[in-house]
């Protein structure tokens, strides 16, 4: 009881004076001039298009874009080359071919653009109906069959 103040008084019903939010600029500077304490918040999402990312969405999606796998590597152009002459010489199409290797003839179109990931069974498929290696240095030379001993 000793920590009591007894010389305040509390006023029951009064309200304490809230902060006046200005909109113009006459207001803020009749405030400043009387000495009044005057604070500015600038509001972050005020009048912003959902739609259109501000400058905060663009900073973190390149943090984001940086942080990416890198994407797998295509097929290089030269197997590509050499998958198509191959067919050609053989009088193939590429639905035979998909036919024979029992693949979509989107895969060939892929693989002989240079679209397609590799993989190596498919690249096996490939060399042994073309007879036409497809992977390791020599691309396009023709596969020699089994050694005789």
């Amino acid at each position: 009881m000793s920590n009591v103040d007894w010389d305040s008084k509390t006023v029951i019903g009064f309200k304490a004076k809230a902060a006046k939010v200005t909109r113009n600029a006459s207001d803020l500077n009749g405030a400043r001039r009387t000495g009044a304490v005057v604070a500015t918040d600038k509001k972050v999402t005020a009048g912003g298009n959902k739609a259109r990312p501000g400058p905060d969405h663009q900073r973190i999606a390149k943090l984001d874009r940086e942080n990416e796998v890198a994407p797998p590597p295509k097929v290089n152009a030269s197997v590509g080359k050499a998958i198509q002459t191959a067919r050609m010489e053989k009088q193939l199409t590429q639905k035979d071919l998909a036919q024979k290797t029992n693949e979509k003839p989107s895969v060939i179109q892929d693989y002989e653009s240079g679209k397609a990931i590799p993989n190596a069974q498919v690249l096996g498929k490939f060399e042994r109906i073309l007879g036409v290696k497809l992977r390791g240095a020599d691309i396009g030379k023709k596969l020699e069959g089994p050694k005789k001993s």
